[in-house]
C-alpha cells in the first residue's frame, strides 16, 4: 500500500480552549448514503425544516453532511488525542470504511502530535469508526500506533463487549484494533461516575451511555473556559432541533436519547463550545435554544 502524501501544507483547523490548542485532525468525508443509513429519522424533509443546517451541515436536497475525525491538544503537559477514526488498511463490513489510506497520520504530524509523541489517548466507546487508528500494520501486525501513549477507554463499555454476542466484522475490529493493545499492556479501563471522573486537572470524562452502555463525552476546562467531545451521543446537528432521532446502531435508543437531552440542556445557552466528532465543518459551535428545541450556533476555526 502505497502511503498517501504528507500534509504539512495543510493548515490544521482547531480552537483555542482557554491556554488550550484543540485541533482537529481530519480523516475522511463519509459518503452521502451514511446520513440516510446512520440516521433513518432524519429524512430530507425534516432536514429542510431546519434552514441553519445548510449549507454547512447538510446540502439543499436535505441529504447530511457527516465527517470522520479526532481532536488532539495538549493539556498539562499531556499530549492527548480523542478517538483514532477508522485507520488505514482495515478489513470492514462498511465499504465506506473499508481498506482506507488516508494522510491521517501525517495530518496528526502536522498538528504538531507525531505518534511516538501521544501520552494519551482517550476512546469515546469501542466502534469502528472511533477505534481505528489504535493500530497500524507493521510487517504482517497490528501493532499500537501510539506506543508510548496509555489508551483510556470507560470499564463499563469494555466489559459490555467482553461478553457481547459479536458479528464476526465486530469479532474482526477487535482482533485489530482492540486486543493488540490490550495485549501490550496499554489500555486501561475506567469507572465513570454518574457526574462524570477527572482522569486529569481539567479533563472530565462524563457519562452519555445509550449508543453504547459505556459511552462517554469528553470535557475540557482551561482558564475558566470550556470544551465538550460529544463522541457519538450526538452524531449530527439535526439530532440539536430533533433529540429523539437517534443511530441505528444505539444498542438503547431510548436511553441514547435520554442522555441526549440531558446533555443538550446542560449546554444550552452557556459558553462551552461543542466540538462534534462526526460534525463537518464548521464542527464546533454552541449550543442555543431555538423553538421547541436547539440548534448549533458555528464557531469556525479559528475562533474563540
Amino acid at each position: 500500500m502505497s502511503t498517501p502524501p504528507a500534509t504539512a501544507q495543510t493548515a490544521i483547523p482547531s480552537w483555542s480552549v482557554g491556554d488550550v490548542t484543540v485541533h482537529r485532525i481530519d480523516e475522511v468525508l463519509l459518503p452521502p448514503a451514511t446520513g440516510p443509513w446512520l440516521l433513518p429519522d432524519a429524512t430530507t424533509d425534516v432536514v429542510k425544516q431546519q434552514d441553519w443546517l445548510r449549507p454547512d451541515f447538510a446540502d439543499h436536497e436535505g441529504i447530511l453532511h457527516i465527517d470522520s475525525h479526532s481532536f488532539a491538544f495538549v493539556l498539562g503537559g499531556l499530549r492527548i488525542l480523542v478517538d483514532t477514526g477508522i485507520g488505514n488498511g482495515k478489513e470492514r463490513a462498511n465499504p465506506a470504511w473499508h481498506n482506507l489510506n488516508t494522510d491521517f497520520l501525517q495530518r496528526l504530524a502536522a498538528a504538531g502530535f507525531p505518534p511516538d509523541s501521544v501520552d494519551l489517548v482517550v476512546l469515546t466507546h469501542l466502534h469502528a469508526d472511533h477505534v481505528g487508528w489504535n493500530t497500524r500494520e507493521v510487517n504482517g501486525e497490528w501493532v499500537p500506533t501510539f506506543p508510548n501513549a496509555r489508551y483510556l477507554t470507560s470499564r463499563t463499555e469494555r466489559e459490555f463487549w467482553a461478553t457481547y454476542d459479536m458479528e464476526e466484522a465486530r469479532k474482526q475490529m477487535f482482533r485489530d484494533s482492540v486486543i493488540p493493545i490490550e495485549e501490550a499492556g496499554l489500555l486501561d479501563l475506567v469507572d465513570v461516575l454518574a457526574d462524570g471522573v477527572e482522569i486529569v486537572p481539567g479533563l472530565r470524562l462524563i457519562p452519555t451511555p445509550g449508543h453504547t452502555p459505556g459511552h462517554i463525552a469528553v470535557e475540557l476546562t482551561s482558564r475558566g473556559e470550556t470544551a465538550l467531545i460529544t463522541g457519538d451521543c450526538i452524531h449530527h446537528p439535526v439530532q440539536f432541533a430533533h433529540p429523539a432521532i437517534g443511530a441505528c446502531v444505539d444498542i438503547d435508543p431510548e436511553q441514547s436519547e435520554d442522555s441526549r437531552r440531558k446533555l443538550l440542556g446542560s449546554l444550552a445557552d452557556t459558553d462551552t463550545l461543542v466540538l462534534g466528532t462526526h460534525f463537518a465543518p464548521p464542527t464546533a459551535g454552541r449550543v442555543v435554544t431555538h423553538e421547541r428545541a436547539y440548534r448549533l450556533s458555528p464557531v469556525p476555526a479559528g475562533s474563540r
